[in-house]
């Protein structure tokens, strides 16, 4: 297992470059909160809240969206077609690269 490099922009608009080990079974919301960004991830990553959205600003395939996490989306503000919840893209070779953006604040 090797570890990957993810970028986040927060919502000032500041990249920060993290680096996340594939070997721990986390999440972009768990590797946010490790680095101390704002994120809540209010339900602990179970698709419950949308504290943790975010939108996909690269070309990084992602696993398809469940319906947990669409219904989840539904129900939350400032949503695009590019929103994903950060609980739900686990860290793994496949995503290296990967750059998200913090969706505001409700």
């Amino acid at each position: 297992m090797a570890d990957i490099n993810v970028t986040i922009i927060d919502r000032e608009g500041n990249l920060h470059e993290l680096i996340g080990p594939t070997d721990m079974s986390m999440n972009i919301m768990e590797l946010c909160k490790a680095y101390e960004l704002p994120v809540l991830g209010e339900c602990g990553g179970m698709a419950m809240c949308a504290t943790c959205q975010c939108y996909l600003e690269s070309d990084t395939p992602l696993d398809e969206q469940s319906d947990a996490e669409l219904d989840m989306l539904d129900q939350a503000f400032f949503v695009k077609s590019t929103s994903r919840l950060g609980c739900q893209i686990h860290l793994s070779e496949e995503i290296d690269g990967i750059v998200l953006r913090l969706a505001p604040e409700a």
